[in-house]
């Protein structure tokens, strides 16, 4: 039976996810695709776990992020971290789960850039390589004979670039609309039918655990400009940067709130892009009022929508999928089964 090594890079709660996914699909990888999938390294922002013979999810499960993640595990090394290492660690598949920078890549870039000179595959979590770059690894992936698949980037659990590349095969996609950010659709949800103040909404989402202690990425609608970035380029096959966005996020009063519901509009923070008959492909992201018969009106709480336009399969509206850890882990999993499905 064929053996194929997975890396993980950065171990937070989707990497932890993802080795636990592994291991649970382990016994489906053999009988469906004839092949014995393995975690030979994991990989810290300092230090990292190596075996050639494969780690063992009992050991991994202990090393999850709120019991000290890998500074913690007593076999962790420095030695096992860092691109040189991703390089030559014989791993087949890299999975990228780290936290990035978006203005430089960093250290994701490297890492994957590591892992695609030497003819891994790479299925990217992670955003900023991704907003940087996406173009230049995608030619690096083709050049080795790599596959770069980035679902779990793209609103993971919420197909988007898959819905693109294959459901749409063969057509011309004019226009993409998508509530990509849970966060923000959680609080102009809890603004509209429950009659709170953005602060009191944000509040809300923050004691739930839906937005982060710090929210302004997901709400100044920089989160989802992170995504169309990567979509413009991934689809519509252009050099879009993030740059060229026209962002804006939720700045909503509860004046306006009041205007919109007596109106019967809805309020929705999206991403859109747009092809010109001549190829050129514009960006923009900020609320949109929706009358309350338009699908994305019914898109409510943490839940993500995307609408696509093409010209022989016409339009196609895909709501819902999970947003937590193991949903983006599961979107980053089929990624992988994809590749194992063209390969074996």
């Amino acid at each position: 039976m064929k053996r194929w090594n997975i890396a993980i890079s950065g171990f937070g709660n989707v990497g932890w996810h993802v080795a636990q996914l592994l291991a649970e699909r382990r016994v489906r990888y053999a009988n469906l695709y004839g092949v014995d999938v393995r975690v030979t390294a994991v990989c810290g922002s300092d230090r990292g776990l190596y075996d050639p013979a494969g780690i063992e999810w009992e050991y991994l499960r202990e090393c999850r992020k709120a019991n000290g993640g890998l500074k913690l595990a007593r076999m962790a090394d420095a030695a096992f971290t860092g691109p040189s290492f991703i390089a030559d660690c014989g791993a087949d598949v890299l999975i990228e789960a780290g936290p990035t920078d978006f203005h430089t890549g960093e250290p994701a870039l490297s890492y994957l850039t590591a892992a695609l000179k030497q003819g891994m595959h790479a299925i990217v979590i992670s955003k900023g390589a991704l907003v940087h770059d996406y173009p230049g690894l995608a030619a690096l992936a083709s050049q080795q004979g790599g596959a770069l698949k980035i679902s779990g980037a793209t609103a993971a659990a919420l197909p988007t670039v898959d819905l693109c590349r294959y459901n749409l095969a063969g057509c011309e996609i004019s226009e993409l609309n998508g509530i990509f950010t849970g966060t923000a659709n959680f609080v102009l949800h809890l603004m509209m039918e429950h009659n709170l103040s953005i602060a009191a909404a944000t509040e809300e989402a923050q004691r739930l655990g839906i937005a982060e202690a710090d929210p302004r990425f997901d709400l100044d609608g920089w989160d989802t400009a992170c995504k169309l970035t990567i979509l413009a380029n991934a689809v519509f096959g252009c050099r879009l940067k993030l740059s060229d966005i026209a962002v804006s996020g939720i700045t909503t009063s509860t004046v306006e709130v009041a205007t919109w519901r007596q109106k019967g509009l809805v309020p929705r923070l999206v991403g859109s892009l747009t092809r010109a008959s001549h190829g050129d492909v514009t960006a923009k992201v900020g609320c949109t009022l929706y009358p309350s018969d338009h699908p994305f009106a019914h898109v409510k709480g943490a839940t993500k929508a995307i609408q696509v336009k093409s010209d022989d399969m016409g339009d196609l509206v895909v709501i819902g999928g999970k947003s937590d850890p193991r949903a983006t882990a599961a979107a980053a999993l089929k990624d992988f089964e994809h590749i194992l499905a063209r390969m074996v």
